[in-house]
């Protein structure tokens, strides 16, 4: 085979390559296989004909594109190898010769990936990351713990900001009820932004057996379109007042947060191991962001393909979708709750898209020039890690991911990690 790659634009060409006759022969005898079942021929049992027979009544020609369909794959894949190009999309494949007796002549217009020119990409400056955990960080895990452990209790003064309230509501914009504006004993913390702005705010001072209007105005951007920008009045009924009852800060208090703790000393000094290693993981991630960040910086692509940008947004929203499914939240429900849709998604993620996708071209620019690449024993650690991380065996995890797939994913790690290593703080 004689494969020719001839650019046409910054990322895209034509590959132009033949099919042998030896080759076509095969694809002739697999397509003829596939059809003699089905054909009823006088003189002999169905799927019995002869190709001799099948060639006089209907012709060779007649088995051309299944057979072009059988040995197509092979041929483009052979193709690129041989004309050393990394395509991004599926060609456009465009048959330019299918002469009997006579190698077949094929075009592909392909899309393939940008050249990265790199910049500096070792030894890069990144600023030094705070590791220091402090009492006061200590003292706010506790005071966030006790947060967690506090009661309600029932008040009979005024509500404050920080108690909760039981209330009753109905909205109406004019004298129109709206849907979804109505709700019986709920349970509202105010100060914690979960209503329209300035509905909380006028619940303070109002105690058990109050009723009143709350008037407030939703926000240009509401996700109900037919409410946005609009005033409304809620009719309010307060049932109750809860004030929290925060426990005492003492070893019963911490033997209640952590049973494998016997003393408050003991809970703080297990909350400043967990600080300190939240913190030592937090900065390592916040220096190889910046490296990372900076290598793409100092890299020149001049182009990036659209279909990778696309072929990324929806990666990345099949992805966030599948999350919310583990979680029991369909497609239609999250868009439904959220008042967004599919197109809102997509915009949300074309946004990173372009970064995401020139970061990973850099990366794998850098362990090629690096000369990177993954070995069994790696491969077989990124199985076992996966397979603990995600509780499966790791034969499934083989099934879900290809050895290519494992292989591209370690020795890209392997890049980040020779940025990374060779870091300034300053």
């Amino acid at each position: 085979m004689t494969a020719k790659f001839e650019k046409k634009g910054t990322n895209d060409g034509v590959l132009t390559f033949s099919i042998a006759n030896e080759e076509i022969q095969k694809g002739l005898t697999t397509a003829f296989n596939r059809v003699k079942g089905n054909l009823n021929v006088p003189g002999f049992r169905k799927g019995k004909v002869s190709r001799t027979v099948f060639n006089r009544m209907y012709g060779e020609e007649a088995l051309y594109e299944d057979a072009l369909n059988a040995v197509l794959p092979a041929a483009y894949e052979a193709a690129v190898l041989e004309a050393g190009i990394d395509p991004v999309a599926q060609p456009k494949i465009d048959v330019k010769s299918m002469d009997k007796g006579e190698a077949w002549t094929i075009e592909a217009e392909v899309t393939v990936k940008p050249e990265v020119k790199l910049g500096e990409y070792k030894n890069l400056t990144v600023e030094k990351q705070d590791t220091e955990v402090t009492d006061e960080d200590v003292d706010a895990r506790v005071k966030s713990a006790q947060e967690q452990q506090a009661e309600l209790a029932i008040k009979e003064d005024a509500a404050v900001e920080g108690d909760t309230v039981v209330i009753d509501f109905e909205g109406f914009v004019g004298d129109e009820a709206f849907e979804g504006g109505k709700g019986e004993n709920y349970s509202l913390e105010l100060g914690s932004g979960s209503f329209i702005p300035g509905f909380e705010e006028q619940l303070v001072g109002q105690k058990a057996g109050d009723s009143l209007d709350v008037t407030v105005t939703f926000p240009e951007d509401y996700q109900a379109e037919d409410l946005a920008g609009k005033e409304a009045v809620f009719k309010v009924t307060v049932h109750e007042v809860k004030a929290k009852e925060l426990p005492e800060l003492d070893d019963e208090f911490a033997k209640d947060v952590d049973d494998s703790v016997s003393s408050l000393a003991e809970l703080k000094e297990k909350f400043r191991q967990e600080l300190t290693e939240s913190k030592a993981q937090a900065a390592k991630d916040a220096v190889e962001e910046a490296a990372i960040r900076q290598a793409v910086e100092n890299a020149e692509i001049v182009e990036l393909p659209h279909v990778m940008v696309h072929d990324e947004v929806h990666r990345a929203m099949d992805e966030f979708l599948n999350n919310m499914q583990r979680q029991g939240i369909s497609p239609e429900m999250y868009y439904q709750l959220t008042g967004s849709t599919e197109q809102d998604l997509h915009q949300q993620f074309e946004a990173e898209a372009d970064t995401r996708v020139k970061t990973n071209l850099v990366i794998e620019a850098i362990a090629k020039a690096e000369g990177l690449e993954a070995t069994e024993e790696e491969i077989a650690n990124e199985i076992k890690e996966l397979s603990e991380t995600y509780n499966m065996p790791e034969a499934q995890v083989k099934r879900v991911l290809t050895e290519d797939m494992l292989k591209h994913d370690v020795t890209m790690k392997k890049a980040v990690d020779l940025v990374t290593s060779t870091v300034v703080e300053a």
